[in-house]
């Protein structure tokens, strides 16, 4: 990129609790933090996935006034709350009238979101099937629509640049990410939020078990992601929130401020062979834009310190990840990978999250499991290693987008 874009803050959420810090454990030890779903209400086949990443309560407090909170469906509470601790984390104010001023160009907002606002969305419909439609409560209705937490972060944070809102499902993460950094290069925002958030119902899980996207227990009576392993039988969900504040090096120069990160690169692209919900096998239409994506940051393939994948525990998704990065490397040894899905579970923003602390020094822990031999690609198994200069993020999705975002030193 010809302006250099850093992120200088980060905000966190999920089943870790609050802040990064409790986020860089977790991934360090490697071990999911898993809960119980609620399976009151029925919606789960018997035997079906029982456990997810889900927040522990109280994650948000002192992050939200009650006032807020009323009007705000849970992604929203989730993407407000996030982008305060990442504008606390860069040192910035996180209220009043300067919180999202950033020059003339002023703060952009770019989040992504898998399903939206599920809980609201479930109970619109409810009240429309089951009373009539002019039941449907128009408090409801606005809170229902994906760009609803980019919209609630640009009320409450006067963030008075682009809006923009992400759709494209386990992509979308760092599609946000790399369509922040583009609207810093290009001049359009002196200063953007960019992140995903996502929520994990009842109804939401158990329909994501009955299309058989979930880990079930093994042998071993444990319901494990297990990205790349050969044991593998889909992934945990999860939810939560994570929002990074990007700034050009301009502005961070001007308020002397100091960065976690520089993004290098981002790159997109689509697998024409992938169903509307399902995986393809177009690895080589893929493997040309990561490697434009290189390309564009000035790394070799063997300049790569670490690949923080978004390989997650599916069958066909980790596959075709496998198949992208060997493609790319052609028979040259791979970098460590690490798959911090295992742990934060899919959706939420962990991923992202994740990549960023990677590069910014932080260790991730071990892949639980063991490699695929017909994946021919080994995750990390927790061995001390240095601190990577260049980290490569990977997010391939269902229905066929793909993005990379290239991540450096600050």
């Amino acid at each position: 990129m010809r302006e250099p874009v850093f992120v200088t803050g980060l905000g966190t959420l999920g089943a870790w609790g609050s802040g990064c810090d409790g986020l860089a454990a977790a991934l360090a030890a490697g071990a999911p933090l898993t809960v119980e779903v609620d399976r009151a209400a029925g919606y789960h086949l018997p035997g079906g996935a029982r456990r997810a990443c889900l927040m522990p309560a109280g994650s948000l407090a002192g992050w939200l006034s009650p006032a807020e909170s009323r009007r705000m469906s849970p992604p929203s509470k989730l993407a407000v709350a996030a982008s305060r601790m990442g504008l606390r984390c860069a040192g910035l104010d996180t209220a009043g009238e300067t919180a999202g001023e950033a020059g003339e160009a002023g703060t952009a907002v770019v989040i992504a979101t898998a399903f939206g606002p599920s809980t609201n969305t479930e109970t619109l419909l409810k009240q429309i099937l089951f009373e009539n439609p002019e039941a449907a409560s128009p408090s409801l209705f606005m809170e229902s629509v994906a760009n609803a937490p980019a919209a609630q972060i640009a009320i409450a944070l006067k963030a008075r640049g682009a809006s923009l809102t992400i759709c494209q499902r386990e992509a979308g993460p760092l599609i946000a990410l790399g369509t922040g950094a583009a609207e810093i290069a290009a001049g359009r925002a002196g200063r953007v939020l960019a992140g995903s958030v996502d929520e994990m119902t009842p109804l939401l899980h158990a329909l994501l078990d009955r299309f058989g996207a979930l880990a079930r227990a093994g042998a071993d009576g444990e319901e494990l992601a297990r990205p790349f392993d050969r044991r593998r039988n889909g992934f945990l969900a999860g939810e939560g929130g994570a929002v990074a504040v990007l700034e050009s090096a301009a502005g961070l120069a001007a308020r002397g401020g100091r960065a976690l990160a520089r993004i290098l690169a981002w790159g997109s692209a689509f697998d024409p062979t992938a169903t509307p919900s399902g995986w393809g096998r177009g690895h080589r239409a893929l493997a040309r834009g990561l490697r434009r994506t290189l390309e564009r940051a000035g790394v070799e393939p063997e300049s790569v310190d670490l690949v923080v994948s978004g390989a997650a525990g599916s069958i066909d998704g980790d596959r075709l990840e496998a198949e992208v990065l060997r493609a790319v490397w052609a028979g040259a040894p791979l970098p460590p990978v690490a798959a911090p899905k295992a742990v934060t579970g899919e959706y939420g923003g962990g991923h992202l999250a994740a990549a960023v602390l990677a590069a910014a020094g932080h260790p991730l822990g071990p892949t639980p499991g063991c490699a695929d031999p017909e994946l021919g690609l080994s995750p990390l198994d927790g061995s001390p290693l240095p601190a990577p200069s260049v980290v490569l993020a990977t997010g391939l999705a269902a229905g066929g987008a793909a993005a990379w975002v290239v991540l450096g030193r600050a």
